[in-house]
């Protein structure tokens, strides 16, 4: 398979940490601390977005000040590793990070103090910006927060989240791209289900077609869920055999160059049942009123506000279990997240992911999702899959 294959060129990455300097400025912080690991879904976000690095087994933070260059630090098992894929070449190996039972002794290892002292007066630090503290271990935070003691921290993570809200044309590229191996792995499942068929061979297929696409990985664990196992809205793949007549729930989410795409789909195999059809032309309506609805300037509940009108009065109020739109960039699903009590304003440039949910019901559940690029003219859908498999 021959495609051409988009990547963030490296001249983007000042220009984001520019737009992080300017948010220090707006807010009067000294410092900005983006900590990311390796967690599944959150962990890597500023990481990939600041550095253009995936983090792997040990958790790094990027250090912002004011003006310069950013600083990442890392364990000590990281920093080759870091140097070679990294956007940002100043590589310090934080005390923090260390283990206490490891040595390592030729390794320079430095606290955090002493890799900001480098900079600034560290009693002269009186604002410090936060992001991915949730992510933080207890002991970790309360060493970085000790180092520190005299300042006020401030959680920067919705802020730099919104950062990164309104695409780039390099990052639309490469989600474009992410959407056609979606599209690639949902063909897979297409071809992989059958009677007799387990669950974890459908998602091997899909992921398999995935990589072979230019994948490294997913944003979410590929969802494959059969028969009952379809119900819930965060189904994992097991060793059940497809059966004649299933619904099988299907959510693909490759990761491409740190970024994401998602396609839900029911597949239908044999004899669909008569409940089943009618949730999915109710869900397929809710998704098109909702494209239709998103546009530059409206408020993002408002839109979702219409697809859950048209499910809750066809009597699936209760299956629409979460919000229904949310952005999609580093993270599969990330801020901002357009729910009935969110008043963010949508806008151009952003790339969402319309998610309707049809869940918990008696007969099994699946979603509709679908990903679309908001231009000042409304929503371009971003793939081609089509709405009813049948098998």
């Amino acid at each position: 398979m021959v495609l051409d294959k988009p990547t963030i060129p490296a001249e983007e990455y000042p220009k984001r940490w520019a737009r992080v300097q300017e948010l220090m400025e707006q807010n009067d912080l000294d410092l900005l601390i983006a900590y990311a690991d390796d967690h599944a879904v959150f962990g890597p976000a500023h990481a990939r977005w600041l550095a253009d690095f995936p983090v792997h087994f040990e958790p790094v933070c990027i250090l912002m000040h004011r003006k310069g260059q950013p600083s990442i630090l890392c364990g000590p098992e990281s920093p080759e590793y870091i140097q070679l894929r990294s956007r940002i070449p100043d590589v310090r190996v934080l005390k923090e990070f260390c283990h206490p039972d490891e040595d390592y002794p030729h390794t320079k290892i430095e606290s955090l103090a002493e890799v900001v002292a480098d900079v600034m007066d560290t009693k002269a630090v009186r604002r410090i910006g936060l992001a991915g503290g949730d992510l933080m271990g207890a002991k970790v935070y309360r060493a970085f927060t000790e180092v520190f003691s005299q300042a006020e921290w401030v959680d920067v993570e919705f802020a730099m989240c919104m950062l990164r809200a309104q695409k780039t044309e390099a990052e639309l590229k490469v989600i474009r791209y992410a959407y056609k191996i979606a599209e690639i792995g949902f063909q897979a499942a297409i071809d992989a289900v059958e009677p007799g068929v387990t669950e974890r061979e459908v998602a091997a297929a899909i992921e398999s077609a995935m990589r072979q696409a230019g994948a490294e990985g997913t944003g979410i664990d590929t969802m494959v869920g059969s028969g009952p196992n379809s119900r819930p809205l965060m189904c994992r793949s097991t060793f059940r055999k497809i059966e004649a007549n299933d619904l099988v729930q299907i959510t693909v989410a490759p990761r491409y160059e740190g970024y994401h795409a998602a396609i839900g789909r029911p597949i239908l195999v044999g004899e669909p049942d008569t409940r089943v059809m009618e949730a999915l032309d109710v869900a397929i309506c809710a998704q098109k009123a909702c494209a239709l609805a998103m546009a530059p300037g409206v408020e993002g509940r408002l839109a979702e506000a219409e697809a859950r009108k048209i499910m809750e009065d066809a009597g699936y109020g209760e299956s629409f279990v979460y919000s229904g739109i949310h952005s999609v960039g580093v993270i599969e699903f990330e801020p901002p997240i357009f729910g009935p009590t969110r008043r963010d304003l949508i806008q151009t440039g952003m790339v969402l992911s319309i998610d309707i949910p049809v869940f918990n019901t008696i007969w099994g559940g699946f979603r509709i999702e679908d990903g679309y690029y908001i231009t000042d003219n409304g929503a371009e859908l971003l793939n081609k899959m089509g709405y009813v498999i049948l098998k």
